[in-house]
């Protein structure tokens, strides 16, 4: 059996995840809303799973995290004091013959050449005029840009407020979720046990005012986030920074199963002036590597901004030594569309059959697969067998996500089933009337063997559990 290990293409994966039922443009049958997505049947089945993995690996399994749940909407002051307001901003510029907006950096990245999100418009404009000719527009073909000017990437809100002065004086829809992490960090500390070093954890919702989407769900204008602040005292800062580098690379590789050939680090050059280090975990996907997660130091800007815009001390009183200090954070952040991406990149398999004939089959590593086992029937014109099948399903399914299924022969019912990644397919067939076993059928191998009905659980807790 021949295997096809180069990476699919971004088209590849797009249909395919249209076909199976795992992302669908949204509102597509008005003619699709820019940037936005949908997760299917199986799509939102692989987002749970992958936030599921998330909150065990961050929350469930240690002893110095604990999680949150803040709201989408916050004061607006929060936004001014993280710098959002003022600085969070895209440099825009217009195509001067078709009229098209289009972001800067990304016209630059297209050629090769970077522009970090931190200049200023007039140090990107610098580089941009020096490249200008070798860029078209991706619409008309034109090289003739305005100027680039940068534009807010939060989305407005009217939140409250019934006047006509709601856009001068909006709320707005959070663009990032460590923010609400920031400001409960008082809450947190005074009403659990937690002593520093701890972390907060949050996976939430997310919304940013991109002027146009890019790659698929890898950059939209609504998508989740999953955060980890991890608040140390300011001398153990690089020490723990260390650790969590070291343990997020693991992740990837052990609990997520993605190839470490497609994954690397990447250091920031240019860091705001509150950081300390920052690395990305770049992931190789169909249009090259990009951002995965980022690392970061962060010093302890955020808890000092927020102490000058509130009032509020956010000092952290160590009762064993008597020292106040304000701490440090350390954070990852991860997109969970990105990570859904990644994953639909990685298992995507094509394999030449013996005999002749391919296959396309999703390797997802078990524990992630949307459906655990698929039940058939072998055929479904034969009440007993559909009944037995039937009886197995109801059973599994209390304890695994399962799927019975009847449709064509059990060829193709494989085929459906190896293409949304199901480990095991049991088909109930007359043998199994007489001596109550079944046919289990493994995904990967395709090797079958016969299990009884009643080791079925067993069978399957040691291996997508």
């Amino acid at each position: 059996m021949a295997v096809k290990k180069t990476q699919p293409n971004i088209d590849t994966i797009v249909s395919l995840a249209k076909r199976r039922g795992f992302i669908f443009p949204s509102s597509e049958i008005y003619g699709g809303y820019g940037a936005i997505y949908d997760y299917g049947p199986y799509g939102v089945e692989l987002e749970n799973a992958v936030k599921r993995e998330w909150w065990k690996e961050m929350v469930q399994e240690r002893q110095d995290i604990v999680g949150l749940d803040s709201s989408i909407f916050m004061h607006p002051q929060i936004w001014k004091a993280s710098g959002h307001v003022d600085g969070f901003a895209d440099p825009l510029a217009e195509c001067k013959k078709c009229n098209t907006r289009l972001r800067v950096d990304h016209l630059l990245e297209d050629i090769d050449v970077f522009a970090d999100e931190k200049m200023t418009e007039d140090e990107i404009n610098k580089i941009f005029n020096e490249h200008k000719a070798k860029i078209k527009c991706p619409s008309c073909g034109a090289s003739d840009f305005s100027d680039a000017k940068k534009f807010s990437l939060l989305v407005k809100s009217n939140l409250g407020n019934f006047t006509d002065n709601w856009s001068k004086e909006p709320a707005y829809l959070r663009g990032e979720t460590c923010q609400g992490i920031y400001v409960n960090f008082k809450n947190v500390v005074d009403s659990t046990r937690v002593k520093i070093p701890f972390g907060i954890a949050q996976i939430g919702k997310t919304f940013r005012n991109e002027i146009a989407g890019r790659q698929y769900v890898f950059r939209t204008r609504e998508f989740e986030q999953m955060e980890m602040q991890y608040f140390t005292h300011p001398d153990k800062e690089m020490e723990e920074y260390e650790k969590l580098r070291k343990t997020r690379w693991d992740y990837y590789i052990k609990r997520l199963g993605l190839k470490e050939e497609n994954l690397k680090w990447h250091q920031h050059e240019n860091l705001v002036f509150y950081a300390k280090d920052a690395y990305d975990i770049e992931y190789n996907f169909p249009f090259g590597f990009k951002e995965l997660e980022g690392v970061h130091a962060r010093g302890n800007y955020d808890l000092t901004q927020h102490t000058k815009f509130s009032g509020v001390d956010l000092s952290y009183n160590d009762q064993k030594t008597g020292e106040k200090y304000l701490p440090h954070i350390i954070e990852s952040s991860v997109g969970v569309g990105r990570t859904v991406l990644a994953l639909l990149t990685d298992a995507y398999t094509e394999e030449e059959l013996e005999g002749g004939g391919t296959r396309v089959v999703m390797k997802f590593k078990p524990t992630l697969a949307p459906i655990k086992a698929a039940v058939f029937p072998l055929l479904k014109n034969k009440p007993d067998l559909v009944a037995k099948a039937k009886d197995i399903f109801t059973e599994l399914s209390k304890h695994f996500m399962c799927e019975f299924d009847d449709n064509g022969n059990v060829g193709k019912r494989y085929r459906r089933q190896d293409e949304i990644g199901t480990p095991y397919c049991i088909t109930v067939d007359f043998d199994s009337l007489e001596d109550d076993t079944v046919t289990v059928r493994d995904r990967d191998t395709m090797k079958q063997e016969r299990v009884k009905v009643g080791e079925l659980f067993d069978f399957l807790s040691k291996r997508v559990l």
